[in-house]
């Protein structure tokens, strides 16, 4: 099986909640992704996923150079960040990308889809 990158990007411009509409909205969506979380274990799938705070809070660290350097992030200037991931096992792109449609109607947003290089 290989192991696949499943990303969930937003906007910089989200509102208060997010992506999400209303408080509602974000709890329902909290919920059906925790669902699509539950799943992903039963079926054997899963690997390891989390939610990331806003990319505002990102720290940069530099350490190419003999003095590190530690800076305020985030490191790419962009209106869309990842927002949070699963890393998940699958026997080949197909079965990754019906996994990516099930995370994207759970968590209400687009996912992207990488597999991880090979050993």
């Amino acid at each position: 099986m290989t192991q696949y990158l499943l990303s969930v990007h937003g906007s910089v411009d989200a509102g208060e909640f997010g992506p999400y509409e209303s408080h509602e909205q974000m709890m329902k969506a909290f919920e059906d992704t925790g669902r699509f979380n539950e799943s992903l274990q039963e079926r054997g799938h899963w690997v390891f996923a989390g939610g990331l705070m806003p990319a505002h809070t990102a720290t940069v660290v530099d350490g190419t150079r003999d003095d590190v350097v530690v800076t305020d992030g985030p490191y790419l200037e962009s209106k869309e960040h990842v927002g949070g991931f699963w890393v998940v096992e699958a026997k080949d792109l197909d079965e990754a990308l019906a996994l990516a449609a099930e995370g994207s109607r759970a968590c209400r947003g687009a996912v992207e889809v990488r597999p991880f290089q090979s050993e």
